[in-house]
């Protein structure tokens, strides 16, 4: 069974995060706690996570600059980050969390209901990104391998059906980004959906 994915929390606030993990509680996701951005650039070098949840306003280095060096690595630049901040904030912080690599930005107080929903929809695009890699990884080591009289026609079918479920799912997950109207989440959603689209390609070309 796969690992359950892994949202970052990051907040300086106990209180915030104790509220973030009663509204992710009914996902299946491990909520991993950061006090502060040096604690989450810590967290991040050693678990992978499918989203963070990053607080703008926090002592020290604040959400901004936590974001840049999460950008900045190799390993975490394209973990999605949506920032969190009260709505009394500067008009320009809307601004700055994008251009410091944020998909969203919400503020405080939020509708539980829609930040669970977009965390529901990121979190199914990393799940089914991760199976996408593992299929195509498994052609990849199926088409090298020598089998006898170079027949792969069981392999492919086997894969060919994973990739099949894949696509359910994306048709699933695809709905339910439709039904937030957010831009950043049907984007995701829809570059997800080409690179599905270029591995059926494959198989189709191959069987």
């Amino acid at each position: 069974m796969p690992d359950r994915a892994k949202v970052l929390l990051v907040d300086d606030r106990e209180e915030n995060l104790i509220a973030l993990e009663a509204i992710l509680s009914s996902l299946d996701v491990v909520p991993v706690r950061a006090r502060s951005g040096e604690e989450a650039l810590k967290a991040l070098l050693s678990t992978d996570f499918a989203l963070i949840l990053l607080d703008v306003r926090m002592p020290g280095m604040d959400g901004f600059e936590t974001a840049t060096h999460i950008k900045r690595r190799e390993r975490t630049r394209n973990i999605p980050i949506i920032f969190l901040t009260v709505v009394d904030s500067a008009p320009d912080y809307a601004f700055r969390g994008y251009a410091a690599g944020a998909v969203d930005y919400l503020t405080k107080p939020f509708d539980p209901w829609v930040l669970r929903a977009k965390v529901a929809v990121f979190v199914e695009l990393y799940t089914m990104n991760r199976r996408l890699a593992e299929q195509a990884a498994l052609l990849r080591e199926s088409l090298s391998n020598d089998l006898p009289n170079g027949d792969h026609s069981s392999v492919l079918a086997e894969l060919a059906g994973r990739v099949a479920a894949v696509e359910d799912e994306l048709r699933r997950v695809r709905d339910l980004a439709d039904k937030t109207g957010d831009a950043p989440l049907t984007g995701a959603v829809a570059e997800l959906g080409e690179r599905v689209a270029h591995l059926r390609a494959g198989f189709d070309a191959l069987g």
